[in-house]
């Protein structure tokens, strides 16, 4: 398992959403970039040193610090869209290979490089920015329906990475939510709800969400296992 490119985001015009600017022309940089944990969710702050998110309502802080895509994810996606998706197309920092990001469970850490360990938080949501800048009506619905939304994650340890780093899962907890299954459970398939409750790595947030939907108590602890 290995990372394949570290990405950062270029500010440019949004003409898809309320927001002016957008940072989701994420693209490869050469050598290595500073990881640190950014605060809550409203300053625009993410976990990449030079990058940032402009949705600051939506994106960015504590539980979507880094945004990661499987390199296997985004081959599969070229068939379907018919052009080529390098590292970071899909607006993710880490593009990886050997790694199944989706079917990562909640709470899961990885360990990249010799310093930096991650923690998987969430599945990622399209949106309007995300079908806009993929130029493909109709684009959040079939990324839905696909149900390989890539996994955002929390600084636990910070550091350096760079591309080639390896990626070595360090903690497994002991539930079955993968980001696949919270995904499906979050979106189309409400009758899953139940099955995140395990899970409390699980941002507050979505637990609240699990919480109202279901009428279940998804845990108030902040434990991460």
């Amino acid at each position: 398992m290995e990372l394949l490119s570290v990405n950062v985001g270029v500010p440019r015009p949004n003409p898809w959403k309320g927001v002016t600017t957008t940072g989701i022309d994420k693209r490869p940089v050469a050598g290595p970039v500073a990881v640190s944990a950014p605060g809550p969710k409203g300053d625009g702050q993410v976990g990449l040193a030079g990058d940032r998110v402009y949705d600051v309502q939506h994106h960015g802080g504590t539980d979507q610090a880094v945004y990661a895509y499987a390199r296997e994810d985004l081959d599969r996606w070229e068939g379907v869209l018919g052009r080529p998706l390098p590292g970071g197309a899909f607006g993710e920092n880490l593009t990886t290979r050997g790694l199944d990001v989706n079917g990562a469970l909640i709470g899961e850490r990885w360990r990249i490089g010799a310093e930096v360990v991650l923690e998987v938080a969430v599945p990622r949501v399209p949106c309007g920015t995300f079908q806009g800048w993929l130029e493909r009506a109709g684009w959040i619905k079939e990324f839905t329906v696909a149900a390989e939304p890539g996994a955002y994650l929390r600084v636990v340890t910070e550091g350096e990475i760079r591309a080639g780093d390896p990626v070595e899962i360090v903690h497994r907890p002991d539930h079955e939510v993968t980001i696949a299954l919270a995904f499906r459970a979050l979106t189309r398939e409400p009758e899953l709800l139940p099955r995140l409750l395990p899970a409390q790595a699980l941002p507050e947030e979505a637990r609240e969400t699990v919480r109202r939907r279901t009428g279940a108590d998804a845990g108030t602890g902040a434990g991460h296992g």
